[in-house]
């Protein structure tokens, strides 16, 4: 994420509108760890309700970087999607080659890695690389 780009947000920051002031504190406290963003969150007022609604997301907490998980060709996965595998791959644990053209409908995206997905094939649920599969 580019941090100059948002430098805009000392401005944006003072509208009337609360989705406004809300979405300029997100974007401010992902980008915490530069000086420029933290000095406007210290001057930043939000009144109770309006920091409520901005922290739901926990956008605080979280670094400014956003990692998604992204097939083989750079296409954003989500929950739910179907992927078709780009390459055979041998299960571990498990007799089970899944084959190159093998679709995987109704992913799971693991939560903590964007480099793997849960998927079921042959009926038994498996970890997979995204840099094995694309979008389908």
């Amino acid at each position: 994420m580019n941090s100059e780009h948002w430098k805009v947000l000392s401005q944006t920051m003072w509208s009337a509108y609360p989705a406004v002031q809300v979405a300029a504190w997100r974007m401010l406290s992902r980008l915490r760890h530069e000086g420029w963003a933290a000095e406007n969150l210290d001057i930043l007022y939000l009144d109770d309700e309006s920091l409520e609604w901005a922290r739901k997301t926990g956008d605080h907490e979280q670094e400014g970087t956003i990692q998604f998980h992204i097939d083989s060709n750079g296409t954003r996965l989500h929950e739910g999607d179907t992927v078709v595998l780009v390459k055979t791959l041998d299960v571990k644990g498990s007799s089970l080659s899944a084959k190159l053209g093998t679709v995987v409908k109704n992913i799971r995206l693991v939560p903590d890695n964007p480099e793997q997905i849960e998927g079921k094939i042959e009926g038994q649920t498996i970890v997979i690389l995204t840099r094995y599969l694309r979008k389908g």
